[in-house]
């Protein structure tokens, strides 16, 4: 299974503009936007999927969380709206935990 987060944008070999970064939470915008203004927001930490999160993630999950509240904010105030979206199972093409922010779809 591939892990473009990990194998690339965490790993630095994919260059990304940051728009949001703490220790455990990175927020980017996409490399290939689907929206106008497309945001991914990961853990720093691998984690497969949102089916996977075990209980002792569960502070991490907070942390992701209130990342992905700030950058809808920022969208919504932007755009008037958000799409927040986190896939699982084969509708995940990176297996990687990730969030999309985006809005007004091109």
């Amino acid at each position: 299974m591939t892990d473009f987060y990990c194998d690339e944008v965490l790993s630095g070999r994919t260059p990304v503009e940051r728009v949001f970064e703490s220790e455990h939470v990175l927020a980017f915008m996409h490399t290939r936007p689907h929206y106008r203004h497309h945001v991914v927001v990961i853990p720093k930490r691998h984690v497969e999927s949102l089916l996977t999160l075990r209980d002792e993630d569960a502070t991490l999950l907070l942390e992701l969380l209130a990342a992905v509240r700030e950058v809808a904010a920022h969208v919504v105030a932007a755009e008037g709206g958000a799409h927040i979206v986190t896939n699982v199972g084969d509708y995940q093409e990176s297996k990687h935990l990730h969030f999309h922010v985006g809005a007004n779809r091109d």
